[in-house]
């Protein structure tokens, strides 16, 4: 079992960067695939990118493809995302994720779900 704790939310303008952390619980992190989903008000829950247990895979949602970055730290039991030129559409609840399944840079089926961090981008 594995948990999951983001930090790094905030309200930001248009344009600007903002680093969201996911810090994991347990000895076994690096055997995860880990990812980010996010929800929009009113929206459905999307998937924004994931990375292999070696961090040598990643896959991005078209919507952030370019400006978001998906990195990990076995050492440290951590998961980034930076997030760059920022959209009012970016506006959501981010959830890091974490999932036992080999990733093979495709699908990615997240098993564990931190508490979510809001990211509130103005225009």
């Amino acid at each position: 079992q594995v948990q999951l704790v983001e930090s790094g939310g905030g309200l930001v303008q248009a344009g600007d960067s903002l680093r969201l952390s996911c810090a994991a619980s347990g000895r076994t992190f690096r055997s995860y695939a880990m990812g980010w989903f996010r929800r929009a008000p009113g929206k459905e829950r999307e998937f924004v990118t994931a990375i292999s247990w070696s961090g040598g895979l990643t896959n991005y949602a078209d919507s952030v493809k370019g400006r978001f970055t998906i990195s990990r730290d076995n050492a440290k039991n951590m998961v980034y995302l930076q997030m760059n030129s920022l959209k009012p559409e970016d506006t959501a609840v981010y959830y890091c994720t974490a999932s036992r399944t080999y990733y093979s840079g495709s699908s990615y089926s997240p098993d564990y779900w931190g508490q979510g961090t809001q990211v509130t981008v103005s225009s």
